[in-house]
């Protein structure tokens, strides 16, 4: 088959590549659309240590069922394979499974190819009504989804009381922002250095955009409730200087680990700062059926390439060249 593969950084080859083998009663999916993560672009700049090369990237996935009963069926790829035995499984939280694998990391190939073998309950129908690059779009919303409840489960307001900022509007972003407003947030800010990118967010009528690094982008100690979707040391800092005594800062972007945190003013504002990873199945599937009733709006976000293209794509991504906030690739 044909895959896009890190070779190295800032590498990634269009080559030939082994054919998966499905084997423990895994299915064999053939890939319909697929989007580049900003976990990928870490990879792609060297910066993810879990992430060798040489390696199939890409974990935001659709396609199509290839045997079985179920051959031919569309489907969502939820890419969190987890063991469904251990305590956090049996719990409803199989994110923080200890055995768990996601693909485009060792030992898993991810979904920048034209096949992939996943097990039948990481298969996810696709409603009616909802096309399969919409659908590829449906794990960055998960992660999103899940970052809003857990803000939910903390806050000391419900969201439909409170004002909302997001910082960065990538498809996490975004996704952040429109499930706020999913979940009544009525008052909601994005924040975003790239000027293409705060056109896309505009464009989508979620909330007032914003550059926070102009002055008077992002006001302090005015929100009730801070989703990090960039997760560095500027945003961090900006997290915590925007929240109000007694909110909630999610912390969900994993661009670096260090700086800029505060522990001092969330100690004496009783600010609530907590980390988000990926999704449940639960958020998973609430998510789909979310995006299938339009409860997160048109979806319309995003620019498609044929997977071929896949090279220039990342360089695009990397240079900041373009405005959408998920490219999503086409393998066939």
């Amino acid at each position: 088959m044909k895959a896009l593969v890190y070779t190295g950084p800032k590498q990634v080859e269009y080559l030939d590549f082994k054919d998966p083998s499905p084997t423990n009663g895994e299915l064999l999916v053939k890939i319909t659309n697929v989007g580049i993560c900003g976990s990928d672009m870490h990879a792609y700049l060297g910066h993810d240590d879990r992430r060798p090369a040489p390696l199939i990237l890409g974990h935001e996935a659709s396609g199509i069922i290839e045997e079985g009963e179920k051959k031919g069926e569309s489907v969502v790829i939820n890419p969190l394979v987890s063991c469904g035995e251990c305590h956090y499984c049996l719990d409803g939280r199989s994110n923080l499974c200890p055995k768990r694998q996601i693909i485009s990391m060792p030992p898993r190939q991810g979904a920048f190819a034209e096949y992939i073998t996943m097990p039948p309950k990481n298969l996810i129908p696709i409603p009616e009504g909802l096309t399969t690059t919409k659908a590829a779009l449906a794990e960055p919303l998960a992660t999103a989804w899940h970052a809003v409840l857990t803000a939910s489960r903390h806050s000391h307001r419900p969201l439909s009381e409170t004002k909302g900022l997001v910082i960065g509007a990538g498809a996490v972003g975004l996704g952040s922002a429109l499930s706020l407003k999913a979940f009544g947030c009525k008052e909601v800010s994005i924040a975003e250095t790239n000027k293409l990118r705060r056109k896309t967010a505009e464009k989508a009528e979620i909330g007032i955009v914003v550059d926070p690094t102009h002055e008077g982008g992002i006001n302090d100690d005015t929100m009730d409730v801070v989703i990090d979707a960039v997760g560095c040391k500027e945003s961090r800092i900006a997290a915590v200087k925007s929240a109000k005594p007694g909110s909630v800062i999610v912390h969900v972007g994993l661009l670096d680990g260090v700086d800029g945190f505060d522990a001092r003013r969330i100690t004496l504002q009783e600010i609530v700062f907590v980390g988000v990873y990926t999704y449940t199945m639960m958020d998973f599937r609430q998510t789909v059926s979310a995006m299938a009733e339009g409860k997160l709006g048109a979806l319309d976000w995003f620019e498609e390439c044929s997977l071929e293209e896949g090279t220039k794509a990342f360089s695009n991504l990397f240079n900041g060249n373009t405005a959408a906030a998920k490219i999503v690739l086409k393998p066939n």
